[in-house]
């Protein structure tokens, strides 16, 4: 079938198995450029591994340092005349590079909330590795089943405590509008607490480790945004922030559980995920913040930002450089004073009529694009293309 992405909102309905795997070697090349990490860890645990942070979370300490990997995600295989995810896609390309250099890697495709996939997964750790020595967790969900009780909690994007009106930008129409959200009620804060802070993290690590599947020293890291003022309601002070809370007291539980030193928050930039595409006034910001980063020669995406966590904190032969709340910073570059100057008066002065003028959003609309596997080079869009391919560890 030829395929063509479908856009529908914040989300692309289709994805290209041969872009998304061009995707994944370009992140690989560039993982190589840098050169091998100084100290990497030998056998790493992603748990949602499939894109955006997670992906390159899989691919730096694999390429940058051997690793053997194991990726955990719950994504959609394509059948004969309709595509997969792009996360299903890129996982494909990640385990067929990772076999072409060696290199152990295994995924399993199933909730990551449950004891199932647990189960499964620590069973290949201590079948195939013994122990990890590195446990990534960067899962983004907007739901969650309960394993000890069977509940659904659902996540939501609000303020807390009153509206919120802001800019906002309507990514099919280019059009800058605004948005107004209701706040949050205390069900859906718990709620959102629940699905996206740190409760399933503490449970990965505990059920590893009651397994024996944690080798002594054994690091891990969950990933956290703070960003600007102008988006504080609806992200920081909002329910998501209450759930990055929440993250940062699970490490905290995990560093006294297993010794300092073990548990890491990382907050990194805004970058066009999945998962940011969905926010409100976030893709305007990101919008803006491209051209100024892009500007100021300091724009990082997902494999330059996951690469440079590792070099210079968690595989650098030396302690992460943590901030006054114990968290390593690698949105440092953003959240300069002259960058965030720049942006804010940006955001001032940002309409409609001047919107490709003075931000970025062809950029946004490229780097989204691509997270699908669309708008790579050298790759046919125009071929034939079969949406049916297996997981290499799977046949």
């Amino acid at each position: 079938m030829i395929i063509a992405p479908k856009i529908r909102g914040f989300i692309c309905t289709t994805a290209h198995p041969e872009g998304c795997a061009a995707n994944v070697r370009a992140q690989i090349d560039y993982v190589k450029s840098r050169g091998p990490l100084a100290d990497p860890p030998k056998n790493v645990l992603v748990i949602g591994a499939s894109t955006g942070y997670g992906l390159a979370s899989r691919i730096v300490p694999a390429f940058g340092g051997g690793a053997a990997t194991i990726g955990v995600f719950f994504e959609k295989p394509g059948v004969e005349n309709k595509t997969g995810s792009a996360g299903w896609y890129n996982s494909v390309a990640f385990e067929e590079a990772a076999s072409e250099a060696g290199l152990y890697a295994k995924s399993f495709n199933g909730d990551a909330f449950s004891k199932e996939v647990k189960e499964a997964v620590i069973a290949a750790i201590k079948a195939d590795l013994g122990q990890v020595d590195s446990i990534v967790y960067s899962l983004a969900s907007p739901r969650r089943t309960d394993p000890a009780t069977g509940e659904v909690y659902k996540s939501v994007l609000k303020p807390i405590g009153g509206s919120y009106s802001q800019k906002n930008l309507n990514t099919d129409t280019a059009e800058v509008n605004s948005v107004s959200i209701d706040p949050a009620s205390e069900e859906e804060i718990a709620h959102t607490v629940k699905v996206m802070g740190g409760e399933d993290w503490e449970l990965w690590i505990e059920a590893l480790a009651s397994a024996g599947a944690l080798a002594d020293g054994f690091t891990t890291v969950a990933y956290s945004y703070i960003g600007p003022d102008l988006t504080y309601p609806i992200y920081t002070n909002g329910t998501i922030g209450r759930a990055k809370e929440h993250l940062e007291q699970s490490a905290v539980r995990i560093n006294s559980r297993f010794g300092a030193g073990s548990a890491y928050v990382s907050v990194n930039k805004a970058l066009v995920t999945q998962a940011s595409s969905a926010i409100p006034v976030v893709p305007l910001y990101i919008s803006l913040l491209y051209k100024v980063m892009k500007e100021a020669d300091l724009h990082e995406g997902c494999i330059e930002q996951i690469q440079r966590l590792f070099a210079e904190h968690l595989a650098s032969g030396g302690a992460p450089v943590l901030d006054e709340k114990g968290r390593i910073r690698i949105d440092d570059w953003e959240m300069r004073p002259d960058i965030q100057a720049a942006v804010a008066s940006a955001w001032h002065t940002v309409t409609t009529e001047n919107l490709s003028a003075i931000s970025d959003f062809s950029g946004y609309r490229k780097e989204f694009l691509r997270l699908f596997g669309f708008g790579l080079e050298g790759v046919d869009y125009e071929a034939d293309t079969n949406p049916e391919v297996s997981l290499p560890s799977e046949k």
